[in-house]
């Protein structure tokens, strides 16, 4: 069952795989006419992708991470944007690629320790086997909207080379065929009781003992999340407290300013053990993380020593507010307004009328990152500020008891226990030294800066909740008898499990490889943005085929699936949407 050779076939697979991207992205590129997409940085470093095919360092939404913003040709602008369909379809063809050399590598470093056993070798065939197969046939954007190679490759001639190659071939065919789906199936439900899903091949023995600890926690609240999201109740300040001790709020600030000053590869296996309990869990050190790297990479030294310690341990809970009722992903189009002004005792403050949107844990806050308009000369990115505003804690009777900020809940389906607020800001002062870094006019930058960590932090929380509907569907399809039968004894339950587990493993490998290029000190925002991209619609793929294992009883609130079903829903729409992160990826590829 378990294919002779695997990792050597596997990685002439890849080679294959690697030929047919390099001629996609050749065919792509013509397409655009030759030209760089828009927002491609001039003469930039070479990077790779998939191992085969180079790219061009690239920029994030338009704007160079380092240096001036790179000026854009409205042709090739527009091109991008006409060629929207292909050039996402080639990010995701490339997302592909991407995984399925961290596959190997993982199943590689396995091997070489050990600890490469049969569930192992059989998530790795399978998701070379389906992944070939969806990149030779066809792979989903989302659920109406597919890639085809052949749009690019017109002549079929890469295509033929493709589907010609003997190890694509042994793998598509035998990979992930019905024996192996089976065994698959039947190697998860028996390590369901001791959570035994594969190894998920993590290069320090204290990640295992840090993923016990907090798997342990999440376990002990997962019945009390379910009843928290059904109440929309905010997340206990009690858990909260444990989660402070546990020293989840400060997992990557440095030990100078209090925090356990680990790595980004720690933060994803805290995340993602957290948010398979609930996603709230898993989100509460969200907003630190953003904060701290903010304040961390552009604050002042006054601001580091007045701030990160209090966010590392917990005092100070953060809020990021940058969405506004009219700007989603156009951050560059924001309107609220920041001006110096001088009051009546000589001090100096930034008066803020405006208004925000989407604010997560909006009233139980004490800081505000909160993205404003300073420079009313300069247009676009280039006028806005980053303040960071100290407020007081709200609650569900006055959630905002400041003088001059105002708003109100916004409901929600799912992704509770933070809860989301709309904001007004009327006058409202906050002091002169809430600029963060003093400098005006580097908001956008500073918060770009901060994209690869936020997005890696989302893929982990994605893996989580995907980990999350495949425990629940397995534990449903074991305990649920028809026809004298459990429902996993039905080939098409069994193989949708088998394909969650596998699925499931191909994001977490694709998420722990940005952490480690971030733990690397290396420029990782198309690695981020990759891991983001699969791992959101894995979330919600196994959410919605955990729903139909567990029939009618799935669309039961009572059931736990029903919160996992809308908490992934928001996955591929924060932190970047599915087609924002689509494109930034194939900017960066091309």
């Amino acid at each position: 069952m378990i294919l002779q050779d695997l990792t050597t076939t596997c990685a002439a697979a890849l080679d294959a795989t690697d030929a047919l991207m390099a001629s996609l992205l050749e065919a792509m590129r013509e397409v655009l006419g030759g030209a760089p997409a828009a927002g491609a940085a001039k003469g930039g470093a070479a990077r790779t992708g998939t191992g085969g095919a180079a790219q061009n360092d690239a920029t994030q939404g338009g704007m160079a991470t380092e240096g001036k913003p790179t000026a854009t040709r409205p042709d090739a602008a527009s091109t991008l944007q006409r060629e929207q369909a292909r050039a996402h379809g080639f990010a995701w063809a490339s997302t592909y690629a991407r995984a399925l050399r961290e596959m190997l590598g993982w199943a590689q470093r396995l091997q070489a320790a050990g600890r490469l056993g049969e569930l192992e070798s059989l998530l790795l065939q399978a998701a070379y086997a389906e992944y070939l197969a969806q990149l030779a046939g066809g792979l989903p954007m989302s659920q109406g909207e597919m890639f085809r190679a052949d749009s690019l490759d017109t002549d079929g001639t890469a295509l033929a080379r493709f589907n010609a190659d003997p190890a694509v071939r042994l793998l598509r065919s035998r990979g992930f065929d019905g024996p192996a789906r089976a065994r698959i199936a039947a190697l998860v439900a028996d390590g369901r009781a001791t959570r035994s899903f594969g190894d998920p091949g993590l290069d320090d023995p204290a990640l295992y003992e840090i993923r016990e600890q907090f798997a342990r926690y999440a376990d002990d609240h997962a019945a009390d999340a379910h009843r928290w999201h059904l109440e929309n109740a905010l997340i206990p300040d009690a858990v909260i407290a444990q989660l402070a001790e546990l020293g989840v709020f400060g997992l990557t600030v440095p030990e100078d300013w209090g925090g356990l000053g680990l790595g980004k590869t720690a933060m994803c296996v805290v995340t993602e053990e957290l948010s398979r309990g609930y996603i709230g869990l898993g989100s509460l050190g969200t907003r630190s993380e953003i904060a701290a790297e903010l304040i961390r990479a552009n604050g002042t030294p006054e601001q580091r020593e007045r701030l990160l310690p209090g966010i590392a341990s917990g005092a100070i809970l953060p809020t990021a507010s940058f969405t506004e009722p009219d700007v989603g992903s156009d951050l560059a189009s924001l309107k609220t307004r920041a001006e110096l002004v001088t009051r009546a005792d000589g001090s100096r403050a930034w008066r803020i009328n405006g208004n925000k949107t989407w604010t997560t844990h909006g009233a139980r806050s004490d800081l505000m990152t909160l993205l404003v308009r300073t420079e009313t000369a300069e247009r676009g990115n280039r006028g806005l500020s980053m303040l960071l505003v100290p407020k007081p804690r709200g609650s569900d009777a006055n959630p905002f008891p400041a003088p001059g900020m105002s708003g109100g809940e916004i409901e929600v389906l799912g992704y509770r226990g933070m809860k989301e607020y709309e904001i007004a800001f009327d006058n409202f002062e906050t002091p002169e030294n809430a600029l963060l870094g003093g400098e005006a006019g580097q908001g956008f930058r500073q918060l770009m800066r901060t994209f690869e960590s936020a997005r890696i932090q989302t893929a982990a929380r994605a893996v989580g909740v995907a980990q999350n509907a495949f425990e629940l569907g397995l534990a449903y399809s074991l305990s649920r008898m028809q026809f004298g039968q459990p429902l996993i004894a039905f080939p098409r339950v069994a193989d949708k499990l088998a394909w969650m587990a596998v699925e499931t493993m191909i994001a977490r490998q694709l998420t722990l490889y940005a952490a480690r290029e971030k733990d690397g000190h290396r420029r990782c925002d198309l690695e981020a943005g990759m891991a983001k991209l699969l791992a959101a619609r894995v979330a919600w793929a196994n959410a919605d085929n955990a729903v139909q294992v567990h029939g009618g009883n799935g669309y039961a609130q009572e059931y736990p699936i029903s919160r996992v079903l809308v908490d992934a829903r928001i996955l591929n729409v924060f932190e970047g949407a599915a087609e924002i992160q689509a494109n930034i990826v194939a900017r960066a590829l091309l």
